[in-house]
This record gives C-alpha cells, sequence and structure tokens, in this order.
C-alpha cells in the first residue's frame, strides 16, 4: 500500500499564493520512487476533476494550459514527496486538489491523496 499526505490548502486571497506538498510512503512505494509518477488534480463540486500539473520519472512535466505561468510541479531529492507551487492565484482556481502518483511499471498502480481545500476569494 501507498499511503499520500497532503498539506498546504488554505484560504487566500486573488493574487496570493499557496504551496501544497504530497509526501508518500508505504513499502510499496519506498522499494524505489522513482518508478512512480507523481500529480496534482484538483476538483470542484458539480465539475470534473481535472489535472492541473504531472512530473514525470524522468522529471518531465506538464501543465494544465489554465495554470501555466503560474503554477510549478517539483519533486524532492529523495522523490517521495512532491509540491505544487501556486502564484497568481485567481478565484477559478477554488478546489479540493488531491494528489496522485501512478506507478509507471507493472503492475501498473495508481493511488490518490484524501485532497486538500484551495479556497480564493476576497
Amino acid at each position: 500500500q501507498v499511503q499520500l499526505v497532503e498539506s498546504g490548502g488554505g484560504l487566500v486571497q486573488p493574487g496570493g499564493s499557496l504551496r501544497l506538498s504530497c509526501a508518500a510512503s508505504g513499502r510499496l512505494f519506498n522499494i524505489n520512487a522513482m518508478l512512480w509518477s507523481m500529480s496534482w488534480y484538483r476538483q470542484d463540486p458539480g465539475k470534473q476533476r481535472e489535472l492541473v500539473a504531472e512530473i514525470t520519472v524522468e522529471g518531465v512535466t506538464k501543465y494544465a494550459e489554465s495554470v501555466k505561468g503560474r503554477f510549478t510541479i517539483s519533486r524532492d531529492n529523495a522523490k517521495t514527496t512532491v509540491y505544487l507551487q501556486m502564484n497568481s492565484l485567481k478565484p477559478e482556481d477554488t478546489a479540493i486538489y488531491l494528489c496522485k502518483v501512478r506507478r509507471t511499471v507493472p503492475p501498473v498502480l495508481e493511488y490518490w491523496g484524501q485532497g486538500t481545500q484551495v479556497t480564493v476569494s476576497s
């Protein structure tokens, strides 16, 4: 099993910044963290869950068009924690942000965190 613990959400004014963290642990993950890609999704009630940013095992990053230039995804040296630096936040960024890890070699497995609420409002 893999456990994901997210933190860093909260209430921020438009134009502000937040940094989300997601720490992965568990025997299956710790055997080789380099086998797992890590990503952030977000979901607003009544809307479909959408990919916000992803970082592959090679360190390649991908972003949703709506956050390009404002959000940055990164991973620590141990490859067990993923961060999402969110700048110039807008009200439409308000959502629950969820961390996901995906094992990229067989068996392909996915695990999700519980989510952390981000609210952008004045």
